[in-house]
């Protein structure tokens, strides 16, 4: 809980250091910039070619291949998701997500990248499409497709509650990957991971710096497009909280499927991507 009020006075010169201005941590500019051009011009070539459709309360998983497309669709109601990315010949390497924030800011649109975890450290996937980017940031602060909030799980559910509860995002993606891999339950928990929170709006508020949620504005036929930068395995949890209106762990909430298509632009064209290499940080000086 935060302080109402601070418990010691401010110096005299208070005003004037809230006044600096903010320098960007990570600017952006000295980042490759994604050609969507190109990518809408090969985007048309692809043909669907594989779904996976992932019932409320659960999650699945899905592989992609490097050089196809893959969408997230809101099928019949409101309902966000929780998106893991894991590089299919090794699960250490994962979506960082808060490295992404780093980059490219709290909510993540067309152009922005999401970005794999040390050592690697490259371009995971380029969100090509979002049926969403009218929405903005509202009077509160608020915006879609999250990358500060972590995933409903349930030790923090047992925590705050004391409850015990089996469907959050965690506690999906966690049986998801753990059945498309042929894992033990526990070697498939430890990579899972913080997510891309998919349709979901959320923000900080502005007088406690809490992170809040609100219904989100997603629509059936709604969707999230992205180009796999390398093989991918996508998992998808469809959250528990439905729209994330009111709770985000709960058996109550009205909850809709979600789906995973997969586009393919051919085999010349597969053929003729190259997924981003690993980072060239020079590992022998120590980190």
């Amino acid at each position: 809980m935060k302080l109402s009020k601070p418990h010691f006075a401010a110096p005299d010169d208070a005003e004037t250091r809230r006044a600096i201005a903010p320098v960007i941590c990570y600017p952006p500019d000295a980042l490759t910039p994604v050609n969507l051009d190109d990518l809408a011009a090969l985007r048309q070539k692809a043909a669907k070619f594989a779904e996976v459709t992932i019932a409320p309360r659960s999650a699945g998983c899905i592989d992609v291949p490097a050089g196809c497309f893959f969408r997230i669709v809101s099928v019949d109601g409101a309902q966000v998701g929780d998106l893991n990315l894991w590089n299919k010949a090794d699960l250490t390497e994962r979506f960082y997500s808060g490295k992404t924030r780093a980059l490219h800011g709290t909510h993540l649109s067309t152009g922005d990248r999401m970005w794999s975890s040390f050592p690697n450290f490259r371009p995971m996937a380029t969100i090509t499409a979002d049926t969403l980017d009218w929405y903005g940031f509202d009077e509160f602060g608020g915006s879609v497709h999250d990358v500060i909030g972590t995933r409903c799980d349930p030790y923090t559910g047992k925590l705050l509650s004391g409850q015990t509860y089996h469907h959050c995002c965690h506690s999906n993606l966690t049986r998801a990957l753990a059945d498309h891999c042929d894992l033990p339950l526990p070697v498939a928990e430890a990579h899972v991971h913080d997510v891309l929170n998919v349709f979901m709006c959320t923000g900080f508020t502005r007088d406690t710096g809490q992170y809040f949620m609100k219904a989100s504005p997603v629509r059936p036929g709604d969707y999230l497009e992205f180009y796999a930068e390398i093989d991918l395995i996508v998992g998808l949890s469809a959250c528990p909280g439905g729209d994330c209106s009111q709770e985000h762990s709960s058996d109550v909430a009205a909850c809709f499927p979600l789906q995973i298509q997969v586009f393919d632009p051919g085999a010349a064209a597969r053929a003729q991507h190259t997924p981003p290499p690993p980072s060239s940080y020079d590992r022998s000086h120590g980190t």
